[in-house]
């Protein structure tokens, strides 16, 4: 039974290792993926992207004041990295606020609203959910969309990407985690199955001993 638990202790070691290497590897290998396709996208951080220059412009444009400015500082860095990537989103939602005028997709109407729309009517700047009171485009008797929604599903795509790649950076970072992780408990386990049957002569791993001429070796 000895001699069972020896082996599958260094089995067990030898996997925990392998696995810890191809963990370390792969999230490697990811980063420099997320990197790669950055790289290719040629972001650049535009100059107001400083908290000192982002908090001006929230307050020239009036947005609420519960809204988050960033407090990263991209202002012309490349965007190369997953952390940079989610900072370039973070500002380019400020962006989007302030051509909003601070709504939100969800707080905008639909449609363009008609002169003259009842202020209850609308969102507040120009927008309606009300069909009654939209503006109809001549050719296909349709309401007219609210060009400002417009804005925001670009923005939204954009910033949905850029975040995705922040996820799968820190993914990657995970896995080189767990990697290291993985190799260090592989390695123990190697140590203590090693380790314990180098005190018995009489053991499954018995040419990794050095068998003594002299007496008084220890047994198990």
């Amino acid at each position: 039974m000895r001699k069972l638990f020896e082996i599958g202790g260094v089995a067990a070691a030898a996997i925990l290792i392998a696995f810890g290497i191809a963990a370390i590897v792969m999230g490697i290998d990811g980063r420099s993926t997320v990197s790669d396709n950055l790289k290719q996208e040629q972001i650049t951080g535009t100059p107001d992207m400083t908290p000192q220059a982002v908090a001006a412009e929230a307050k020239q444009a009036k947005l609420p004041a519960g809204v988050k400015l960033p407090t990263c500082n991209v202002a012309g860095k490349a965007i190369t990295s997953g952390a940079e990537a989610r900072c370039f989103g973070s500002y380019v939602r400020i962006h989007t606020l302030e051509g909003t005028g601070g709504l939100v997709y969800a707080q905008m109407g639909r449609f363009q609203a008609k002169p003259g729309t009842p202020a209850g009517a609308t969102d507040g700047l120009g927008g309606t959910n009300d069909d009654k009171h939209a503006v109809v485009d001549p050719q296909t008797h349709q309401p007219v969309a609210n060009p400002r929604r417009g804005i925001w599903t670009t923005s939204l795509a954009l910033q949905t990407a850029l975040n995705v790649s922040y996820m799968a950076d820190r993914l990657s970072l995970f896995g080189v985690v767990v990697g290291v992780a993985l190799l260090l408990a592989g390695i123990g386990f190697a140590i203590l199955a090693v380790g314990g049957a180098l005190r018995n002569r009489d053991t499954a791993l018995g040419f990794l001993h050095k068998h003594g001429s002299g007496t008084g070796e220890a047994t198990a």
